[in-house]
């Protein structure tokens, strides 16, 4: 642990941040409708499981997103454009909601369903901090820390990292845990956070042992 001339305390290693009382494992949009378009998001499932079982087993508080969409009376510019982009479409009228807040699609995939101890933040944006309680909640409990696994990392785990910085906390990437549409792109975000220094970049081997040593 490193600590300022005026009592700063700033954990310098991974196993420093792990501290379940200090951090929680937030689990992006793990949901069936994303990830059965996804590419390897078998492997993500699983990696991802791998890890929300060593956060409960540590005591971590633990966190899942689900994006929304609203019903079509409430899709206003920014989603209709959005859902125009996803779904190629031109027509907005053509569009449909692709995650009602009860669809099927919408769920937790079964292998990470939620336990009833632990959050489940809905959102309409990409990032998970932006119109949501979770930055809230977080303070509440006295959490410096998050750690992100989910899908997909070009899409909202990068804004989700980014805009942890602008709220005051760290972000721990599990980059083997988190999937992707677009490879490039993928590398892109990967280098960008990389490039900007802030977050804290493992894989799930890492941020499991991290996590074992730091209990």
């Amino acid at each position: 642990m490193i600590r300022s001339s005026e009592g700063i305390e700033i954990p310098a290693i991974l196993k420093e941040w792990c501290d379940p009382r200090r951090m929680a494992l937030v689990v992006y949009d793990m949901q069936n409708g994303i990830c059965r378009q996804v590419t390897g998001a078998a492997t993500i499932i699983e990696r991802t499981g791998t890890v929300l079982e060593a956060a409960r087993s540590a005591g971590m508080r633990v966190a899942f997103t689900r994006h929304l969409s609203l019903p079509r009376k409430w899709m206003g510019a920014t989603q209709l454009r959005t859902a125009m982009a996803w779904q190629r479409q031109g027509d907005p009228d053509a569009v449909e909601p692709w995650f009602p807040r009860d669809a099927e699609a919408t769920r937790i995939v079964p292998e990470l369903a939620p336990r009833s101890d632990e959050a489940v933040f809905d959102k309409l944006t990409m990032s998970a901090f932006d119109s949501t309680c979770l930055g809230f909640a977080l303070r509440d409990c006295g959490v410096r820390a998050i750690a992100l696994g989910g899908i997909a990392m070009e899409i909202g785990i990068e804004p989700t990292i980014r805009q942890a910085t602008d709220n005051g906390f760290a972000a721990v990437v599990i980059e083997d845990a988190c999937g992707f549409g677009n490879q490039e792109a993928r590398d892109r975000s990967m280098a960008t956070l990389r490039f900007l220094g802030e977050a804290v970049i493992t894989d799930v081997a890492g941020f499991c042992g991290a996590l074992a040593d730091a209990g």
